[in-house]
């Protein structure tokens, strides 16, 4: 009777440490810091010329209760010669602070600017509503990360089809070493940039959840912005030699266009329910906000999307 009764156990063990292991896994997927070194190649960009809005700006209002297939949440990629710099930065210079004498600063600064189109197994829409029907068009906020690894290494990551949701992750913009905007994902689309997430402000707690099988995040809402990483941070190290007076410069620029006030910027570390990550490291919140002054507020960057009339009316 004994011996029966661990042969029956012993198999019951080990399914259950199987499945423990698998759900971990799947647990440090979902919270995604940055890509590794992935194979590819970053194609050269098409100049940017008249604007062709080919991926739509409306919202989506209700999230899918279960996804199947391929788990593909946008559309197709567009050709990149058709998508231009006004479908991720609008030339609506309208201010929306008052500080705009100390603006005058460095209104002449403009970046380089690029586009690079990802795939789009790895962003999806923003939704009106959550998956129990309650309102999830909240407020924006901005939300700072970093790539440990290159530039390109996370752009080739991110051109990558990832038909697994487990596997999907993205920035809306990357910022490089020298300071060029990398422009990858629409603004008013919802990137992936951080999975287990919650937002504490002056509102209380702000998470959507837009998924059954994942945990409520900050994705709906969120704008994701990733500083490149130096060199000497290329490791899961507590610091590195921290970001280029260009990044910083480029960063409080977009950050400016996107209108977001000051006390709903945050960072991965800070919006992370797991507790697992630190980005972005060695980071300069003083420089920062002082070259964010220097800014006018602008709605130039629209992270909101189009509410669709039909969710309007009910």
């Amino acid at each position: 009777m004994q011996r029966k009764f661990f042969s029956v156990l012993l198999p019951v063990s080990l399914c259950v440490f199987i499945l423990i292991l698998a759900i971990k896994g799947d647990a440090q997927q979902m919270q995604f810091e940055s890509p590794g070194n992935q194979p590819g190649v970053v194609r050269p960009l098409n100049p940017l010329t008249n604007p062709n809005p080919s991926v739509p700006t409306a919202c989506a209002i209700q999230p899918e209760r279960q996804r199947s297939g391929s788990g593909l949440t946008g559309l197709p990629t567009p050709d990149i010669g058709s998508v231009t710099l006004e479908r991720f930065r609008r030339s609506l210079p309208t201010p929306v602070g008052t500080n705009q004498v100390a603006a005058a600063t460095n209104s002449s600064y403009v970046p380089r600017e690029e586009i690079t189109l990802i795939d789009p197994t790895n962003y999806g829409d923003r939704y009106v509503r959550d998956i129990d029907g309650n309102p999830a068009n909240l407020n924006p906020i901005v939300v700072l990360h970093e790539t440990v690894g290159s530039a390109s290494s996370a752009i080739n990551f991110f051109r990558t089809p990832h038909p697994r949701d487990e596997d999907q992750a993205s920035y809306h913009t990357l910022i490089k070493l020298d300071g060029t905007v990398v422009y990858l994902v629409p603004p008013d689309k919802r990137a992936f940039g951080a999975g287990n997430s919650v937002f504490q402000g002056a509102n209380g707690p702000e998470s959507v959840k837009t998924h059954p099988r994942f945990p409520a995040s900050v994705n709906n809402f969120a704008y994701h912005i990733s500083l490149e990483t130096p060199p000497d941070g290329n490791h899961n190290g507590y610091t590195h030699s921290g970001y280029t007076p260009a990044q910083y410069q480029s960063l409080a620029w977009v950050v400016a266009k996107t209108g977001v006030t000051s006390d709903r910027i945050t960072t991965h570390r800070l919006v992370d329910r797991s507790g697992q990550r630190m980005d972005p490291r060695s980071f300069s919140f003083a420089n920062f906000f002082k070259l964010l002054q220097t800014y006018p507020a602008t709605s130039e960057i629209a992270i909101r999307c189009t509410v669709p009339p039909e969710a309007q009316q009910s």
